[in-house]
């Protein structure tokens, strides 16, 4: 499906955004009102996209409900997921927006998701006048910079299922809601990994379950 970003509403949209700025550094009313000025508010149905892979990229977003999902795809055309982005999250390819040049990334919805989407001269304007901001964007690199070398590390020493357990950890909502494909992409293994490591981890807890009820007999 094409690109096709529509309206959405912009008050739970950008109160979303309110939120969790507000959860990472202090904020005037002043502050906000310039914010609201510049993020704008769009709504992704599920299959399209915020932008592809040759693409300049023109956004970056802020998820406030839904979830999408960054990926590449290779010469023989298989996905490699390389990020979800479910509430909360933001998503975009830094290099692109700083550079101009064309992005590497595909980015598009896995279910429907409003996301606030600011441009790189408004990003660079709020950074410059806005304080709160500009701490909040600074704990956001930090988190990102911490999760992807979580999962190099991971990637090069943990098992298949210290893998999905991270995980699970990281993205603790979208194990439920995406499809076992797409989280098997992610982790670079395949569907009947998972299938596995679900099936014996579901046998240890019944175990264990059991031999606590006989405990407390």
């Amino acid at each position: 499906m094409g690109t096709a970003l529509v309206e959405a509403p912009a008050a739970p949209a950008f109160e979303a955004l309110r939120a969790y700025l507000e959860a990472k550094a202090r904020f005037t009313d002043d502050d906000f009102d310039l914010l609201e000025s510049v993020f704008v508010p769009r709504r992704i149905r599920a299959g399209e996209y915020l932008q592809r892979a040759g693409e300049v990229a023109r956004w970056a977003a802020f998820v406030a409900s839904g979830c999408l999902r960054t990926y590449v795809i290779d010469e023989k055309g298989k996905e490699h997921i390389v990020k979800f982005a479910p509430e909360d999250w933001w998503v975009g390819d830094s290099t692109s927006l700083e550079s101009g040049a064309p992005s590497r990334y595909f980015i598009d919805a896995i279910e429907d998701t409003d996301v606030v989407l600011i441009d790189p001269p408004s990003h660079e304007r709020v950074l410059a006048r806005v304080p709160g901001y500009a701490a909040a964007f600074r704990i956001g690199l930090q988190k990102h910079a911490a999760a992807k070398d979580r999962r190099i590390v991971s990637a090069l020493t943990a098992t298949a299922e210290e893998r999905y357990l991270e995980f699970v950890k990281t993205y603790p909502s979208i194990a439920l809601r995406v499809p076992q494909t797409m989280i098997a992409s992610y982790l670079g293994m395949t569907p009947e990994t998972i299938s596995r490591i679900r099936k014996n981890r579901s046998r240890r807890d019944r175990r264990s379950a059991e031999a606590f009820a006989l405990r407390a007999s």
